[in-house]
């Protein structure tokens, strides 16, 4: 039995072999003289004075450029353009001189029709067996595409670019625009009222949203004086619309009757029936009417709609809130029930009305809430000398709490001088 280790071939395997080596003896067939002349990359050789003693066809073509006009008659450099000559001149060639070699170079071509054609180079000096140079060889590859690509991709990025700074510009003026609508929903300063200190503050959290918080202090008849603080369910137009109904109703309400509960139950009511019909807006609210008496005190009613208790600073350090607990939240139901609460303010006494953007804020590596009690706390700690200073302290305080501040955050609080009245009132806002 003969045996052989060469598989035996499938039928017609023989004729496909048979193909395959035709096809590799036509490519030898090329003479190295076509392979040179019409290569898909220009050739040319240079001696070292630039004088290009052989160039290939394919780069004479992209030239538009003939033989005779060229070998012997014209330097590398005559086919740059004057870019190019400048860069060859100070670049190229003494790289080219120190290495012996150059890589990918971007230049400029000039063709026989005055246009610019961009290509790569790479050109290295052959030398003779002691090392003396004899040549410039030099490739030169087609860059047209790529330059076609570099400058779209240029145009995109400079079109990118300038959308950005449209967005930033944009941005800019909405949020300008956002700032002064934002003011117009708070007063502009705080009146002068007479045997009381008043200060506020307002906190931002985010420059491009529009937030819900809103406080007031006007006058009343007979010596009175009315004040609210409130917060506004949501963020953006809508809820700058609601705060915007909400006190200018507290304001006119105030006048009809200025009881607190009375008051809060008009706010209801015109929420309520403006809003029932679609996605229901709703607030909490503070309302209160301070009365000063002739004894140096003043007297406090105020009525709250949901909204976090008053604290009280007493001019004896201590610090406490004065519960108003079962105040529904305003605008929810068509009837809801507000609590009221009644306290005199001595000389020395200070009462702060925050929007719940303090008491929720986040902090410590646990990213647990502030909450009441280190707001009692933290007030308590404080030296009782004036409206004005414990806003400036729980300004300070809400700094510090950075990104764990995430809501907006309004303060206000009012009080009785300890020493005889000076009738000063500030307002910050931020």
């Amino acid at each position: 039995m003969c045996r052989t280790d060469q598989p035996v071939p499938e039928p017609g395997e023989e004729q496909d072999v048979d193909a395959t080596d035709a096809v590799f003896t036509s490519l030898l067939e090329d003479s190295a003289e076509e392979l040179y002349e019409q290569a898909p990359c220009g050739y040319l050789s240079t001696l070292m004075d630039g004088t290009i003693a052989k160039i290939n066809a394919t780069l004479l073509d992209w030239l538009g450029l003939d033989r005779s006009r060229v070998v012997g008659r014209m330097r590398f450099t005559d086919l740059l353009t004057v870019g190019g000559k400048l860069y060859h001149e100070t670049h190229f060639a003494p790289l080219l001189q120190m290495k012996g070699e150059v890589s990918g170079i971007a230049l400029d071509l000039k063709t026989a029709g005055k246009q610019r054609m961009p290509v790569l180079v790479t050109s290295k000096v052959k030398t003779s067996e002691d090392g003396d140079p004899l040549l410039i060889r030099t490739t030169v590859f087609d860059a047209r595409d790529r330059r076609a690509y570099e400058t779209e991709l240029l145009r995109g990025r400079q079109a990118a670019e300038e959308a950005r700074r449209q967005a930033e510009a944009d941005r800019a003026r909405l949020q300008e625009a956002l700032a002064v609508l934002q003011q117009s929903l708070l007063p502009s300063e705080l009146p002068v009222v007479p045997g009381l200190e008043a200060g506020s503050y307002y906190h931002t959290a985010s420059p491009d949203l529009l937030g819900g918080d809103f406080y007031d202090l006007f006058p009343l008849e007979t010596g009175r004086w009315a004040f609210f603080l409130g917060d506004v369910c949501g963020k953006g137009p809508q809820a700058a619309a609601v705060t915007s109904l909400a006190r200018y109703t507290l304001r006119a309400a105030a006048m009809h009757d200025p009881d607190p509960v009375s008051v809060l139950t008009t706010l209801n009511t015109v929420l309520h029936e403006r809003y029932a019909s679609g996605e229901g807006r709703y607030c909490t609210v503070i309302f209160g009417v301070l009365q000063p008496a002739d004894d140096g005190h003043v007297g406090l009613h105020l009525a709250s709609g949901g909204h976090p208790s008053a604290l009280i600073q007493r001019a004896d350090g201590q610090a406490d809130y004065l519960p108003t607990p079962g105040g529904l939240l305003v605008g929810v139901l068509p009837q809801a029930p507000f609590t009221a609460a009644r306290t005199d303010l001595l000389p020395g006494d200070t009462i702060l009305l925050y929007t719940d953007g303090l008491t929720e804020a986040r902090t410590g590596p646990k990213r647990e809430l502030y909450g009441d009690d280190a707001l009692r706390a933290f007030t308590a700690a404080q030296p009782p000398t004036g409206p004005q200073s414990l806003i400036t302290a729980l300004s300070g305080l809400l700094a510090s709490f950075g990104d764990g501040l995430d809501d907006d955050t309004a303060l206000l609080a009012l009080g009785v001088p300890a020493s005889p009245p000076t009738t000063a009132s500030e307002d910050l806002t931020t």
